[in-house]
């Protein structure tokens, strides 16, 4: 449901159209965390193919827990409202607007993160939090190695463009500044 243009068809909206109406093979993962900004709810769904979904329905049962009935009802609102979804997007649209017009960067067109190569992304992590007050993440982080034992984060920051416009733009600033300075 994050897009800043037109809508991207799902993966049970493109197995439909491929005839693969029983959803073999398929699975989708769903969650409240970023359609509403809502991670600490925990609150999502698994759809697909229902032989798989036996297997996990069964898993489920003896490692998950029940979510308590507040969060339950917040987490309903939240499924149920689309106003502040469509808020959300228009908001990423123009955070990315903006990233690409103060970084210069291609942006994608389903998601509200900006990747960028820097030479050493966990020492310009630290400066950038430290020298600029801007936080990412290092790309290292969110990968593992590979067959080859290289991990292909390594060399990368990842922006989350999620906050509200204006405060975007100055912290895109400031990262652009210190992408510019070396030391």
């Amino acid at each position: 449901e994050i897009y800043t243009d037109q809508k991207v068809p799902s993966l049970l909206e493109a197995s439909v159209y491929v005839g693969n109406t029983s959803f073999k093979n398929v699975l989708v993962i769903n969650s409240i965390s970023k359609r509403s900004s809502a991670p600490g709810l925990r609150s999502g769904f698994i759809a697909g193919d229902a032989e798989i979904l036996k297997g996990y329905s069964q898993y489920r049962t003896y490692v998950g827990c029940a979510s308590p009935l507040p969060l339950q009802a917040a987490s309903a609102m939240a499924w149920d409202d689309e106003f502040h979804v469509d808020r959300a997007r228009a908001v990423y649209a123009e955070n990315f607007k903006a990233a690409q017009e103060i970084l210069g960067i291609t942006t994608s067109d389903a998601t509200f993160y900006v990747w960028l190569k820097v030479d050493n992304a966990l020492e310009f992590t630290q400066r950038l939090y430290r020298d600029y007050n801007v936080k990412v993440l290092p790309g290292e982080f969110l990968a593992r190695d590979d067959s080859h034992g290289e991990n292909p984060g390594i060399g990368y920051i990842r922006i989350a463009l999620v906050e509200e416009t204006l405060r975007t733009i100055q912290a895109l600033n400031r990262l652009k500044e210190a992408l510019s300075c070396k030391n």
